[in-house]
């Protein structure tokens, strides 16, 4: 049966349901239509939006706002040729219709065109009463762009808009942040407070600003104003544990750790965090056991077995820390920070061909730290190889071709190697690049260093910076 033309249903979503459900037809306004519709668009359940479109399209044929639906729909399945053409019609219809305009953003957007997608969207600030979405996708865009500024101008726009839209606030302090102007968000965020003063995200996020300040009594008072504001807020409890760790109180750090496993379910994070303090507190029981809890779990989480494998390494239990270091390989072989430890402690072992093979493999995986390069090559040098080793800095310099310490080292493995035409090539371009660390050449190379042949290509090198 059809409603009758002048009953309105209190529960549009729940006929529509119901009318799916039977062979009923039911008459819904176009304005109802569109709120079934953005219903189903912002929970996720496509299919059921692209029905209601159809059928609102059969009662109303004639409405833009659905077709504009289609059309947004039509651009998230990224059919986005039939999409233009939609809009191309619609556009004949009503050409000061702003949201005409931002479907042809969006499109522009989804072809990486993000330039031309702004200058839509400006165009449909100008005819839009309501500015505060147009600012948002603006803001989006700025960020696709990496011009930081002008995404957080639009995102404050946003904010002061709407001040509870805790989205727009967070993408303004990640623009503040990404700018370094940590100061600025500080600015920010107490003016918002001012506003706003139980708001435990603002607060929350002001103590992160002066945690990476390094104002560690602020980012307390901070947190503690967030966990007033709401005393469920985990991410306040686990802040304000780190910043307790870096004052040295783990005890404390320890309670606030334990807060958040007991408000839900604990986290492989707050496990590792409280294994961390414990082992700062020297009990050693207790931080293997917070280890353990860690990566049973999460088996993914990298930095559980690493914390591991560092705990029987640091106690020169390197075969614990072997068999740990193992496991995780085994669990994810493409980890390089996996293998670049598997070499350090084979290298401590003094089995250099297993650590030569460990750091190749670090290398392969994508690790290119400064460090990783200067410690294979002391493996090759152990292993009484000097060409490999000598290959491996050459690699190395590739990355960091103004390092000393690498240079400084070529220079001292040609000498091993009895090459003192390429060993005063490398010495003078260290020289030159950093004499003030000639001091890693002579601790390094004690026995080469005060030669007349080092103390010539020295002096020469001083009188050539004169």
């Amino acid at each position: 049966m059809a409603l009758e033309s002048n009953e309105r249903p209190s529960q549009p979503i729940a006929k529509f349901e119901s009318m799916l459900k039977t062979d009923d037809v039911y008459f819904f306004d176009a304005e109802d239509f569109e709120d079934i519709i953005h219903h189903y668009l912002n929970n996720g359940k496509i299919a059921l939006a692209k029905k209601a479109i159809k059928i609102g399209l059969q009662q109303h044929p004639h409405s833009i706002e659905l077709k504009l639906l289609d059309v947004e729909v039509l651009v998230f399945e990224n059919n986005l040729d039939l999409a233009e053409q939609l809009l191309d019609e619609l556009q004949l219809l009503d050409s000061s219709n702003e949201e005409i305009y931002i479907q042809r953003a969006n499109i522009y957007s989804k072809k990486d065109n993000h330039e031309a997608a702004v200058n839509l969207l400006q165009k449909a600030l100008d005819l839009a009463n309501d500015s505060f979405d147009i600012h948002s996708l603006l803001g989006m865009e700025y960020l696709f762009m990496d011009d930081f500024k002008s995404a957080k101008d639009n995102f404050i726009k946003c904010v002061n808009y709407d001040e509870q839209d805790y989205s727009s606030l967070y993408n303004v302090i990640y623009c503040f942040e990404f700018l370094e102007d940590y100061d600025g968000a500080i600015v920010y965020l107490n003016d918002y407070l001012e506003r706003n003063p139980y708001c435990e995200v603002a607060w929350h996020q002001l103590g992160k600003q002066y945690f990476s300040k390094k104002m560690y009594n602020e980012a307390l008072t901070a947190y503690d104003f967030a966990i007033i504001s709401d005393d469920s807020f985990i991410g306040a409890y686990f802040e304000k544990g780190k910043v307790l760790e870096k004052l040295g109180k783990y005890l404390d750090a320890i309670e606030n750790y334990e807060t958040t496993i007991k408000i839900e379910d604990p986290t492989s994070h707050a496990y590792l965090r409280i294994g961390k303090c414990y082992e700062k507190l020297d009990n050693n029981d207790m931080a293997k056991y917070y280890y353990y809890q860690t990566v049973h779990e999460d088996p993914l989480l990298d930095k559980g077995w690493l914390a591991i494998t560092n705990f029987y390494a640091q106690k020169r239990n390197y075969k614990k820390a072997l068999y740990y270091i193992n496991k995780a390989l085994n669990i994810d072989g493409e980890n390089p920070s996996y293998w670049k430890k598997c070499a350090s402690i084979y290298a401590a072992l003094k089995n250099y061909d297993q650590s030569d093979y460990a750091y190749k493999q670090a290398v392969d995986l994508g690790n290119y730290e400064l460090d990783t390069w200067l410690k294979w090559a002391e493996v090759a040098r152990l292993n009484n190889d000097i060409p490999c080793a000598l290959d491996i800095l050459e690699r190395g310099i590739e990355f960091y071709p103004d390092s000393a310490r690498l240079l400084y080292k070529t220079a001292g493995f040609h000498l091993l190697a009895d090459d003192k035409v390429n060993a005063r090539i490398a010495f003078t371009h260290a020289l030159k690049e950093d004499i003030d660390k000639l001091y890693l050449f002579e601790e390094e190379f004690g026995q080469f260093a005060e030669t007349e042949w080092a103390m010539a290509v020295i002096s020469k090198v001083r009188k050539a910076s004169k």
